[in-house]
């Protein structure tokens, strides 16, 4: 058994999360994490809406509230979404709780104590219109060494080089389409360059990363510079430095304090559960593992920026240095980036009118059936678009005609002429290579899983369902209704692969696990679900939101378990819902009048 940390990014909380967003870091994380602990492994998942910087400020004020109650409204509704859609975090929190604060400020201290925050002079960008401080991420220009049009203020994505707004040719505001106004300010930088080395050795040991993950992560270190990582804003974690903490216009920069959020929902979740400790094996020890789950636009801030505090933390810099009280803490064993999943050829945009909200697709379809689409045409390894058409297809055709009919046909001809599973007889060749197929794919399925080669392991899946249709239309059950005993031998042997496929599809489909396992007379939880529970800030009573929590120690175990001769099976009802003929039809002139 293996400690699993399953680290996956943090939803902004500026607006309700699209589908493009959990494609990249939702599904793809619960799939693991699910997964992971059905083989036995202990797995923490964690999150939380990230709630800090320049865009909740701007917006907020479009709105006419505060930013926490922007946060407060924006924290919920994500809750909701991703409560709803199965992601089964140990605890999915928020970066304005007292504890993610403290953990901040405990992390910069100690990076600072041991020279890696250094204070310098820089040229920030300011709104001439509001005066505010513009993020370099919500600066856009034209790229200075490869004349990409559509740079950002901190990296060129399409030649990966790390750049300052000033650089940019032509700058202008995401927020308003302004020429930014530079102005000097002291801030602290992270000093990038005394990690290069060791950043380096450590992504040259990286074993089975994405390649393009691992090649834009290594071609981050030809031009590292130092980072800032205070801004001039006045909504953030304070400096915790003696003439900086006071000051009303100096914040941590929300990337810095956002990656330190897997560490503070650890000890959060830990805090919850009674063992204030209990975040220490999945952190302190070596022999744990850890996934980082996001989109490929935060690639940088996992494989090079978080890394680097890491090690600034625990001295292992140029600089040398010692670990404050949170002790030696573990690199990223993997860094899981999905590409874009896109719509009409466009990438998702809220602003733009580019979007297909989770909150709005799961009040129209299964859950299930947006995980599957995900998951077996999403953007695992290259930008792909969504379309309605290939959604209704892979629903009716593959979920409705191929998994769920194999489970409502083999349950019904159970029910019909025995009531129960009935006992095998002897197996003929032809029964026993079908059990030897779903039997096999345990060990199939399971290993690309592990290697987080989603589409591959679900495509594998989807064969032991195919396989298991081909097996009743060629034994054709229904003409052996003189013959009980070989009946029984043919349904005894549907029935144990319709119940391997279900494990085998347990992490994709959760919600459909339940339900065909209690189909053929299972008892108990199959695939656990996660919960909204209101709790207290545990360092402030004033303060309460949602959390997403679960009891996961219930799981069905990632393997072939013998179906029981005996057990009572009734009439079945479908597992999932047909899409019309004319939703496509119907999306289409719902986007249109958007």
């Amino acid at each position: 058994m293996s400690r699993i940390l399953s680290a996956v990014a943090w939803p902004y909380a500026n607006g309700p999360r699209h589908i493009g967003h959990v494609a990249g870091f939702g599904v793809p994380s619960d799939v693991f994490s699910r997964y992971m602990r059905m083989a036995g492994h202990d797995v923490l998942m964690v999150s939380g809406t990230d709630e800090h910087g320049t865009p909740i400020l701007v917006q907020a004020e479009q709105e006419g509230v505060s930013p926490q109650e922007l946060a407060d409204r924006y924290n919920r509704v994500i809750v909701e979404d991703l409560t709803q859609l199965g992601l089964s975090y140990d605890l999915f929190t928020r970066t304005t709780t007292r504890n993610h604060y403290a953990t901040v400020q405990e992390m910069f201290r100690t990076v600072h104590k041991n020279g890696y925050m250094v204070e310098q002079s820089t040229m920030g960008a300011i709104s001439p219109s509001t005066g505010r401080t513009l993020p370099d991420r919500y600066i856009e220009g034209t790229c200075p060494i490869c004349g990409y049009d559509g740079a950002r203020g901190d990296q060129c994505d399409n030649c990966g080089n790390q750049l300052d707004a000033i650089d940019l040719i032509n700058p202008h505001s995401r927020i308003n389409g302004e020429k930014p106004k530079f102005v000097e300010s002291t801030h602290f930088f992270l000093d990038l360059p005394a990690f290069a080395s060791a950043l380096e050795a450590w992504l040259s040991t990286r074993q089975g990363w994405r390649p393009n993950v691992l090649k834009f992560s290594l071609n981050l270190i030809d031009d590292m510079r130092p980072r800032a990582m205070t801004r001039d804003i006045d909504w953030g974690i304070p400096v915790p430095l003696e003439g900086w903490e006071d000051n009303p216009n100096k914040r941590l920069y929300v990337w810095f304090d956002a990656v330190i959020g897997y560490l503070s929902a650890s000890i959060e979740w830990a805090r919850r559960t009674g063992d204030d400790d209990a975040w220490r094996p999945f952190w302190n020890d070596p022999q744990a593992l850890s996934y980082y789950f996001m989109g490929k636009d935060n690639i940088t801030f996992h494989s090079q920026i978080w890394p680097a505090e890491l090690m600034g933390y625990d001295g292992r810099g140029d600089k040398g240095g010692t670990p404050g009280p949170y002790g030696t803490l573990q690199l990223p064993t993997e860094v899981v980036s999905s590409e874009y999943l896109n719509v009409g050829g466009q990438q998702f945009s809220s602003s733009r009118g580019v979007v297909i909200y989770v909150r709005d697709m799961l009040s129209r379809y299964q859950p299930d059936a947006l995980r599957y689409y995900l998951s077996v045409a999403g953007p695992e390894t290259q930008d792909v678009d969504f379309t309605w058409a290939e959604f209704k297809r892979r629903t009716n055709d593959e979920l409705v005609a191929g998994w769920g009919n194999l489970v409502n046909r083999t349950a019904s001809m159970i029910a019909k002429n025995f009531g129960e599973i009935p006992a095998a007889g002897e197996r003929q060749p032809v029964d026993s290579a079908l059990l030897a197929t779903s039997g096999e794919a345990f060990g199939t399925v399971g290993s690309l899983l592990g290697e987080h080669r989603n589409r591959a392991a679900i495509g594998e899946a989807m064969r032991v369902v195919q396989e298991a249709n081909r097996y009743i239309s060629e034994t054709e059950p229904w003409k052996l209704t003189g013959d009980r005993e070989r009946l029984g031998t043919v349904l005894n042997t549907a029935a144990q692969a319709v119940c391997d496929a279900n494990t085998l599809l347990a992490p994709f489909l959760p919600f459909a696990a339940q339900k065909v396992h209690e189909t053929f007379g299972g008892t108990g939880t199959f695939a656990p679900q996660p919960r909204i529970e209101e709790v207290t800030d545990l360092d402030d009573a004033s303060r309460s939101y949602p959390i997403i929590t679960g009891d996961y120690s219930q799981t069905a175990r990632f393997e072939s378990v013998p179906v029981v001769a005996g057990t009572a099976v009734g009439k079945p009802t479908p597992v999932f819902t047909k899409l019309d003929d004319d939703v496509v039809e119907q999306e289409i002139e719902r986007a249109t009048k958007a």
